[in-house]
């Protein structure tokens, strides 16, 4: 049994439509990447550096990252919830996940956008 404390009061239904819509952009930003490989392959760093310089392709980036710090904490939280049936030993858990996810996060905005 799942307690408050550890819960947030959240809605599952934000939740599944939050993980529906980070994979959906997970699984975009995945077949741009291929498609990109594929449509150079003599791929050169100026080339993948003039990419990632472009204004537009450094926000698709960070909304990867994003998405990816939402789908892993929802996944996180559910496994926690499920598995985890100590309170303490679960909130220590997501305590940890959601530090994690706040330094890769915060360190990915830094290395996208060379802050």
């Amino acid at each position: 049994m799942v307690t408050q404390i550890t819960s947030f009061g959240r809605s599952g239904l934000y939740d599944w439509m939050m993980q529906r819509v980070s994979a959906l952009v997970l699984s975009i930003y995945t077949l741009f990447i291929i498609g990109y490989l594929v449509a150079n392959p003599d791929l050169t760093y100026e080339q993948w550096s003039a990419l990632y310089e472009t204004t537009w392709m450094r926000i698709f980036s960070l909304l990867v990252l994003l998405s990816i710090g939402i789908h892993s904490w929802i996944g996180l939280w559910s496994v926690s919830t499920d598995y985890i049936k100590a309170t303490g030993a679960r909130f220590i858990f997501q305590s940890l996940c959601g530090l994690a996810m706040f330094v890769y996060i915060v360190w990915g905005i830094q290395v996208l956008w060379g802050l």
